[in-house]
């Protein structure tokens, strides 16, 4: 069953998988750059590959080597991984690619162990940058090979949970050839991704349906099993627009736990009333807008953002420029790591603000 289902496998992707992505370039016959694979993996993690492209392109153009990325500042970091999300990614590679300086001569370690021992580097993102840089036989288990191999062999229940995993992960180690093992790696996770999507599989046109067992039993749709659907909780904000009389806007760095942490953002509040407290605290203000609110959506939960802007703004002695407090023009928004609906509510302000005091031209009669 193995051979089968490897062997259709490579023959179904030299026919329809993706090549020439920018991370499968290779350095010599049967290798391929590990620092760009790994990158590609934490990007692809959460994210689709139609929108890591871009995003990869240009963080290698900055960062090109592993050597690069371990010199940055962590500001540089954020701010090429500017709307990918998931910003601990972006700092789990940082620090993992100070570590390899560190420890491993510049270069990710070729051994499983080491490798897995890096921050942000589990047991499929690693057997992932061994098999399609090196070549090396690792088997891998991210959420499109599992939603494949849960239908073929028919395997009912969580597959986040440890017992259904398990069984998985041994699948996948059977599975995986002696052979062309990086093809292998990227043929399962395009089918995955391509045609045993999530909803509405394309099961006729797949290449392993004669052998599926979800396809045989009409299980498609129930595998793999999908949780209790829960109710995505609503949360709200407010955050504080306090902008000075130069048009600088005063941001304040996120710690390290929660979302957009390490982030330069805006100051937030729970309420109106808490917003003012914590607005004259930073500054001396004088009267307050509320602008256009709207709602960012994470993965599990909604963010009801409600914006008030606080205009000509005096800083208060102390408050900015320092390593959490910051006054910055807009011109200075990107060299920082700003969350995407921060950056894109700053942006908007600041083309509308430069509307406004635009001079009308004056016609000669």
């Amino acid at each position: 069953m193995s051979a089968s289902l490897s062997s259709r496998l490579l023959r179904w992707f030299d026919r329809h998988g993706r090549k020439g992505l920018p991370w499968q370039r290779e350095t010599a016959p049967g290798q391929r750059d590990a620092y760009a694979v790994w990158l590609s993996e934490v990007m692809l993690q959460q994210t689709q590959v139609a929108t890591v492209v871009g995003y990869f392109e240009r963080f290698v153009a900055a960062l090109p080597t592993l050597r690069d990325l371990a010199a940055a500042d962590e500001d540089t970091v954020l701010v090429l991984w500017s709307g990918l999300g998931y910003y601990r990614r972006a700092r789990f590679a940082h620090q993992a690619a100070q570590i390899c300086v560190e420890q491993h001569g510049g270069k990710l370690p070729c051994d499983f162990a080491a490798l897995k021992s890096l921050p942000g580097i589990g047991r499929s993102t690693a057997g992932a940058i061994l098999a399609q840089a090196h070549g090396l036989r690792f088997a891998i288990l991210d959420g499109n090979v599992k939603r494949v191999l849960t239908r073929y062999h028919g395997i009912h229940g969580d597959p986040a949970g440890s017992a259904v995993e398990q069984q998985l992960w041994l699948h996948a180690e059977a599975h995986t050839p002696q052979r062309r093992v990086a093809d292998y790696t990227q043929a399962i996770m395009d089918l995955g991704a391509t045609v045993c999507v999530r909803s509405r599989p394309r099961c006729e046109t797949c290449p392993l349906a004669t052998a599926c067992v979800a396809y045989r039993d009409g299980l498609s749709a129930q595998l793999p099993t999908r949780k209790t659907g829960k109710t995505i909780p609503i949360r709200a904000t407010v955050m504080l627009v306090l902008r000075d009389k130069q048009q600088r806007i005063l941001l304040e760095r996120r710690g390290t736990q929660g979302v957009w942490s390490g982030l330069w953002s805006l100051p937030e509040a729970t309420d109106p009333q808490a917003a003012w407290r914590i607005a004259g605290q930073l500054a001396r203000i004088d009267d307050a807008q509320a602008l256009a609110p709207f709602t960012h959506v994470f993965s599990h939960y909604r963010l009801n953002i409600e914006p008030l802007l606080f205009d000509h703004a005096s800083a208060r002695h102390g408050v900015g420029d320092n390593p959490h407090l910051r006054w910055c023009g807009m011109s200075e928004l990107d060299a920082l790591g700003l969350p995407a609906p921060v950056r894109k509510l700053l942006l908007e302000m600041g083309d509308r603000k430069a509307r406004q005091t635009q001079t009308p031209l004056l016609l000669a009669t």
